[in-house]
């Protein structure tokens, strides 16, 4: 499976990139989030497990991520029920306003059967999670709308 997108937001690379590599705050805006806990984090990576409870769907895992703050992160994994997880956050600065990003996730289930019920809840997950991380940015910092003309 694979999830894939790029879009231009009114937020600087500094902020999402921010926003991104956060994952302790996981849980108070991503609802399929039911905890998340860093392990180790430093200037060259961030180890985070999260544990997913949506939809009938639980289960956990954990990432180790390499990061170059604030252009780029991969996502990889260390533990969890996939037999593939890998990814890449893409950040690339516009102006002081804004930035593209370019995210990409593939991955597979290890147990078919897991699979086969996580899959669908997972795909969903996966193409709505830039949207929701844009949500929570205008949250934050508020939207290019709210600075007015």
């Amino acid at each position: 499976m694979e999830a894939r997108r790029s879009v231009l937001v009114a937020h600087s690379a500094e902020r999402m990139f921010d926003l991104i590599e956060a994952a302790e705050h996981y849980p108070a805006f991503l609802p399929w989030c039911a905890s998340a806990t860093v392990l180790q984090r430093d200037d060259e990576v961030v180890v985070a497990r999260l544990q997913v409870a949506y939809l009938g769907a639980r289960f956990e895992f954990t990432t180790r991520n390499p990061k170059r703050r604030p252009e780029f992160m991969a996502i990889g994994l260390e533990q969890g029920p996939f037999k593939r997880f890998e990814g890449t956050w893409n950040l690339k600065p516009l102006s002081s306003w804004g930035c593209r990003i370019d995210f990409v996730l593939s991955y597979d289930f290890a147990n078919s059967v897991m699979g086969s019920l996580a899959s669908p809840v997972f795909q969903r997950i996966a193409d709505t999670l830039v949207d929701a991380f844009i949500h929570r940015a205008d949250q934050v910092h508020g939207t290019a709308a709210d600075a007015g003309p």
